[in-house]
């Protein structure tokens, strides 16, 4: 068992972090020229808060809240969205996306379950950004740190997004983040869930628990030790190995696509002007 000292690093300070990313997501929002913003709502933690951030940011009636249940999904997931959306005043709507994944499940009838969740996640990230261009918001993210480090997201659904204000914050910092807004507590008490079928969990799938997790990557990522100082600090050698080569395996889901450098001022290289160039 990993000493507890460690464990408050990962403390924040919930106010600071709150008036720093409601200013984020305003700025981000506004610069780019849109007043509103499109949220997917799970029922899980990450998306919850993000809901509570994006209507301080910018009101609650300029937040559209999205639904997406597939057939498999938990009744209780969406009845704590729910909440959110009658807590916060929120627009939303639901939008089933069964009719749109089945007939590509029917088709690959020996799916595996990573390739049915990931189906299901770039649904519902094609059902975001259609209703982003409907009702004229920016798609906000709500991956955060201790998913992105891991890969534990899919190219082009989950981790697709125009900003990301939770991606700095690993799932403990999201829970005191979470508390300290008043998220409902059935949903920070719950197991984190993509919500990919009935009583599916993360740390199930990932086969670890997110607070082990938080406390290595913390101390390989943000303090930058090495594998060996992280298990000089009590935690196994095999656990933190396991940790950091999927940290490394996954930096491209963290990245842009690679350029091919052909000119002198290549897209990703050289031309690297900031996204509020010319505002």
């Amino acid at each position: 068992m990993p000493p507890t000292h460690i464990l408050p690093r990962l403390r924040i300070n919930t106010a600071l972090a709150r008036t720093i990313l409601v200013r984020f997501l305003r700025d981000a929002i506004t610069k780019v020229g849109f007043e509103r913003a499109v949220v997917g709502l799970s029922g899980g933690i990450d998306s919850a808060l993000v809901a509570y951030l994006t209507a301080e940011a910018i009101g609650a009636e300029r937040v559209l809240a999205l639904r997406m249940p597939y057939k498999t999904s938990s009744a209780a997931s969406l009845e704590d969205a729910q909440k959110v959306i009658e807590t916060l005043g929120l627009r939303s709507d639901t939008v089933d996306i069964t009719p749109m994944v089945d007939p590509l499940l029917a088709r690959f009838p020996q799916m595996s379950a990573l390739r049915r969740g990931n189906v299901m996640a770039r649904m519902r990230m094609v059902v975001l950004y259609d209703q982003s261009a409907a009702f004229g918001g920016l798609v906000i993210g709500t991956s955060n740190k201790t998913e992105s480090l891991l890969g534990y997201s899919t190219i082009y659904g989950d981790n697709a997004a125009a900003v990301q204000p939770i991606m700095d914050l690993y799932k403990a910092q999201v829970r005191q983040l979470a508390a300290e807004m008043g998220v409902p507590r059935s949903i920070l008490e719950k197991p984190p869930s993509a919500d990919l079928w009935e009583g599916q969990t993360d740390e199930d799938e990932l086969g670890f628990t997110y607070e082990m997790a938080d406390q290595v990557l913390y101390l390989l990522v943000d303090e930058r030790y090495t594998v060996d100082e992280v298990v000089a600090e009590g935690f196994e050698r095999e656990f933190v190995e396991r940790l950091w080569r999927q940290v490394r395996r996954n930096h491209y889901k963290r990245t842009m696509p690679n350029v091919a450098k052909l000119s002198r001022r290549s897209i990703g290289h050289d031309f690297l002007y900031l996204r509020d160039w010319g505002g």
